[in-house]
């Protein structure tokens, strides 16, 4: 079956891409690879295939019967729908059974997997769609409508066929039903190229419009043989839970990839987890290792301290920044020590971390094994230790926009820019100290300051807005927004509530503006442009 190359073909030169530290066994590096049979083999030759997998408050699947689940999809795809290796599927819904063995059947099937986010509105989904070109979707049947109006302006996506939903021509059970159990033969697969695409992964840029960092099949392994073996280095019993969705690479890895790397099982929740619901929930299900950012740990702590959860003995901290006072939070309610990390979407997981005795106090950690780090001028020339500088990382993963002339900006000689400045000791110790551009990232989201101000410039009463990060004990920032209003419109925190429902409309509503001042007018330059910086300043005095 021939590969469609539209992904391949829209990846940027060669000259562009970012250095690789390859950490693939020599037999994986040399051939073409499809991750996830790789991991179901894994499972085989360990004995996990009888082991539970996936959990929820309704069912246990093994290793065996989500493969099973696994490759009766995986071929409704290919041969029941007829879809290209190459081709991308969307995915909408929570974190779920039926998202997971969705995400690993695309993968297996040498599709693209596009997972989005659940909160998203029609427009942003429209703006993945331009991106991506997906020819189908999957969707949890509670989630259908953005989606439905965000496909009726974008005939490229064909079909969407819904999980959860009543019998009818695009309900996935019954075309699941109708298939037989037969895996997708290796034929099938037999063009595939050498390093084939696994996945986009979106990110918001500070322009507003989407990014879509690129992700190949031996991306995946590369980042289950760094971080998860060095740091984490989870267990076959372990039970892991988390918050942090499935579209978000933190997510992806650390409540699916990395527990199936490790044999390990993870708990999805029905609906929406609340602090006292994870650590409720925790102590049903004996969880061992916990993801979520630092501001549900705030919150968890003293739940956590009046109900302990014996069978904790990892917590994982990414998304945001850690202040080092929630760590310690932490610890003196749960006993354990935090393990924080940063990584990137471009650069698919964690790259920089500590657990245990290696944690230093306000310090995210060392740089991980098979992966380098350093703290560069604006030349690229490192700086001596204790200097602060912007943060340059290569390794066995690495920055690939799809379509994108930002390219040049997160990769440069080389090394991938995540967009960090940082201070290193002579220790080796990495200290985060702010983002150096427009990222707003409240609670773990991320959130573009110019998609805000897009969606308040809608509103009648608004004639111009700057939209910013405020500090935030709570949250790590907020989102912030000044704006100037039209004539007729007096300042009101009747306004004030009418401009927030309105972003809310529009956007995802963690993206909405938390705190909104009306100024007599924006701080610009001479020749028009908007000062952020000075906006900046004001919100964090």
């Amino acid at each position: 079956m021939p590969y469609d190359r539209f992904v391949l073909d829209r990846l940027p030169p060669q000259a562009q891409w970012p250095t690789r530290l390859d950490n693939l066994p020599a037999a994986v590096a040399g051939q073409s690879v499809n991750a996830i049979q790789t991991l179901w083999g894994r499972a085989e030759q360990a004995g996990w295939m009888s082991r539970p997998l996936l959990r929820s408050e309704q069912e246990i699947l093994t290793y065996a019967q989500t493969r099973a689940r696994v490759d009766r999809l995986a071929r409704v795809l290919t041969h029941s729908l007829g879809l290209q290796p190459g081709q991308r599927v969307l995915l909408r819904g929570a974190n779920s059974i039926a998202l997971a063995v969705a995400w690993l059947a695309v993968v297996q099937a040498g599709l693209v997997a596009v997972c989005t986010m659940p909160l998203l509105r029609a427009k942003e989904l429209g703006d993945i769609i331009d991106k991506s070109q997906p020819v189908i979707a999957l969707c949890d049947a509670r989630l259908l409508e953005e989606l439905e109006t965000a496909r009726a302006g974008h005939p490229t996506l064909q079909r969407i066929l819904s999980w959860g939903s009543p019998q009818g021509p695009d309900a996935l059970d019954s075309l699941l039903d109708r298939s037989d159990q037969t895996r997708v033969d290796a034929d099938a697969l037999s063009e595939l190229p050498d390093d084939p695409i696994a996945l986009l992964a979106f990110t918001s840029g500070t322009t507003g419009t989407p990014k879509a960092a690129v992700h190949s099949h031996r991306d995946l392994l590369a980042a289950c043989r760094a971080w998860p073996d060095h740091v984490l280095q989870a267990r076959p019993d372990d039970i892991v839970m988390g918050s942090p969705p499935l579209a978000f690479t933190f997510g992806l890895g650390g409540l699916l990839l990395f527990p199936l790397w490790a044999g390990a099982s993870v708990y999805y929740p029905d609906g929406a987890y609340t602090p006292s619901r994870m650590v409720e929930l925790m102590a049903q299900v004996g969880c061992t290792v916990c993801y979520t950012a630092p501001t549900f740990y705030r919150q968890m702590a003293p739940l956590i301290q009046q109900h302990p959860v014996p069978t904790l003995r990892i917590s994982v901290s990414a998304g945001e920044a850690l202040p080092d006072a929630t760590r310690q939070l932490w610890k003196q309610a749960s006993g354990l020590e935090m393990i924080d990390g940063i990584g990137a979407t471009e650069m698919f997981h964690i790259f920089i971390s500590a657990a245990g005795a290696d944690v230093r106090a306000g310090s995210i950690g060392k740089v991980v094994p098979g992966y380098q780090a350093r703290v560069v001028d604006d030349q690229g020339q490192e700086l001596p230790r204790g200097t602060v500088g912007r943060l340059a990382v290569i390794g066995p993963t690495g920055c690939r926009y799809l379509d994108d002339s930002r390219q040049t900006n997160y990769v440069r000689h080389g090394w991938n820019y995540p967009g960090d400045t940082f201070m290193q000791d002579e220790a080796g110790y990495f200290y985060y100290q702010a983002r150096d551009d427009d990222m707003i990232i409240t609670a773990g989201y991320n959130v573009g300051g110019p998609e805000v101000e897009d969606a308040l410039l809608q509103h009648p009463a608004v004639a111009e807005c700057g939209v910013v990060a405020k500090p935030d004990a709570e949250r790590g920032m907020i989102v912030k927004a000044y704006c100037v209003l039209r004539a007729g419109h007096p300042a009101s925190p009747e306004l004030v509530k009418q401009l927030q429902d309105h972003v809310k409309s529009h956007l995802a509503p963690y993206k909405y503006p938390r705190e909104i001042e009306f100024l007599a007018q924006l701080p610009r330059t001479e020749t028009g442009k908007l000062q952020r910086f000075r906006l900046r300043q004001m919100a964090q005095a």
